[in-house]
């Protein structure tokens, strides 16, 4: 798949003045990442479950899907979430780095592209107020609102509320993670018949995708899409760092 880019027939000094710093190896480029550390990302490629695009699945329902079928009906991951994306994107959450939005979500809309159907409205997982408050955006929101943009697609801003905090998912089981967020979520419009995407940065579980979706569907859609940058895998469901619970403790290299 490849990565969208965003380029400038000018002349030299036109070049200097757009030019900006790679985000990952810091050399001068005319997009968010050069061209070598663009090719280092880990896109996905081949087949995986179509409801939760675990890999290795064959473009089969995979055992967890099969067992315990989420609410949501379909999956669009663009990355794996391993280096250097892992960084990119806790750069993004954690040290608001959100030149990086346009990036993210050119890359999402490039994955969604070659679906079959396209949604009525675009949903992003929503945060807690004290967490939102403390962040100061939701990541979430601002690839969603990108891409409604592109896509020419609704955005339902509050259409997905988060009515209580829970506690952070990272070092939580699948049990764990999907009691932590029963009851999270509240849906403020009704979406009778509607095609939705419910849009996130990272999937892991799924436990947050599917409550979200859960409460979606009681408000009438249709169906349920789940348009994530990134598939982790179980392990990294690992205990957050000591000095910041909301925080992965991964050492970012810039």
């Amino acid at each position: 798949m490849p990565l969208p880019t965003f380029r400038f027939s000018a002349a030299p000094g036109w070049k200097q003045l757009f030019s900006q710093d790679c985000q990952l190896c810091g050399c001068r480029a005319l997009d968010s990442l050069c061209p070598a550390c663009a090719r280092e990302l880990p896109f996905r490629h081949g087949a995986g479950c179509p409801q939760c695009a675990a890999e290795g699945a064959e473009s089969q329902l995979c055992g967890g899907c099969l067992a315990n079928p989420p609410a949501f009906d379909r999956t669009v991951a663009v990355f794996r979430y391993t280096f250097p994306l892992d960084r990119l994107l806790q750069s993004y959450k954690f040290r608001q780095n959100l030149v990086l939005t346009s990036l993210f979500a050119g890359a999402l809309n490039t994955a969604v592209s070659g679906q079959p159907s396209r949604p009525d409205t675009l949903v992003a997982v929503p945060l807690a107020r004290a967490r939102l408050a403390e962040r100061g955006f939701n990541q979430s929101a601002l690839l969603a609102e990108s891409l409604a943009r592109s896509m020419d697609i609704e955005f339902a801003t509050h259409g997905l509320l988060k009515i209580r905090d829970t506690l952070p998912q990272a070092g939580l089981n699948r049990a764990a993670r999907l009691k932590n967020v029963r009851g999270a979520f509240d849906c403020s419009r009704s979406l009778a018949g509607r095609q939705v995407a419910l849009v996130d940065d990272v999937m892991t579980t799924g436990a947050t995708l599917s409550e979200a979706a859960k409460v979606l569907k009681k408000a009438g859609a249709a169906s349920v899409s789940a348009w994530v940058l990134a598939r982790a895998g179980r392990e990294w469901a690992m205990p957050p760092a000591q000095n910041d619970p909301h925080q992965p403790d991964i050492a970012i290299p810039f």
